[in-house]
């Protein structure tokens, strides 16, 4: 398994090219993780550069790579921000739709009510995905996908119909710089794996990209801004949690026995 940080560049951010070198110098890869937005076009009507992409996977490898979608629907062109499952053929496997969409960023909320304009001038606003749901990624472990800031919410990155054997976290932390932000949105993915006791990688289009396993800890980093290939073996996961379980009804169950007990007490 392998996964991609490009470039320490912002005006670089959506280029392919430092990917694609980065990926063909290192041989073929059975899972190649690459980061959101990593393709700055429409991926899923090319392709071309589908099947260009396939060159660099081994027989039975896939790519995970994060790019926009459209759909034409009697209301007009919905736009999502997704991670497409690409086979070596140039198929495409399987896709997530980020749920968990940035305000003011990737949508405005309220927009007819407050007449606000976004932060970011791109396409127009995203459409929500369903939600979580785990991607059956031919041969390989099945994979919960998370989008950028997904990660930080609780509770959202496993499906609890099919559990995932890992989480892959696809983001552009380029818009934090040299800031703290993408320190916290490392530690905020780590608390993700500790709580569904799964393994998780993080692609970062300027870093900071990670290999965490089940317990939270970091197996393999690659430090803000350097550009470089993690290439390494995915970690096992955990048995659900209780938290996986049972969500944060067990943040309140240890609540009430931690007030019981001290409400129950001897008294001296």
């Amino acid at each position: 398994m392998s996964q991609n940080q490009p470039t320490n560049e912002r005006s670089q951010k959506f280029a392919t090219e430092p990917l694609f070198s980065l990926s063909a110098r290192s041989g073929s890869f059975d899972l190649l993780l690459w980061p959101e937005t990593a393709w700055p076009g429409f991926l899923a009507e090319d392709p071309g550069a589908r099947v260009m992409l396939g060159w660099l996977l081994s027989e039975t490898g896939v790519l995970l790579t994060g790019s926009p979608e459209r759909e034409k629907t009697g209301a007009g062109m919905v736009y999502r921000n997704s991670v497409l499952a690409i086979a070596p053929d140039g198929t495409i496997l399987t896709r997530y739709a980020k749920h968990h969409l940035v305000p003011f960023g990737e949508y405005v909320p309220w927009r007819s009510v407050l007449q606000f304009q976004r932060l970011v001038q791109s396409l127009g606003d995203f459409a929500p995905g369903p939600g979580p749901r785990t991607l059956a990624i031919g041969p390989h472990p099945y994979v919960g996908v998370a989008i950028c800031y997904e990660a930080i919410f609780p509770g959202h990155v496993a499906d609890d119909a099919i559990r995932p054997d890992w989480i892959f976290n696809a983001t552009n932390d380029a818009w934090f710089g040299t800031s703290i932000g993408p320190w916290q949105h490392l530690a905020s993915a780590r608390m993700r794996a500790v709580e569904e006791g799964l393994p998780l990688v993080r692609a970062a289009n300027t870093g900071i990209s990670a290999v965490v396993d089940a317990y939270g800890r970091t197996v393999a980093m690659l430090e803000l801004g350097t550009a470089g290939i993690i290439d390494t073996r995915l970690p096992r996961p955990l048995s659900p949690t209780p938290y996986a379980r049972f969500g944060d009804w067990t943040a309140l169950a240890l609540v009430l026995l931690a007030w019981a007990t001290i409400r129950l007490r001897p008294r001296l």
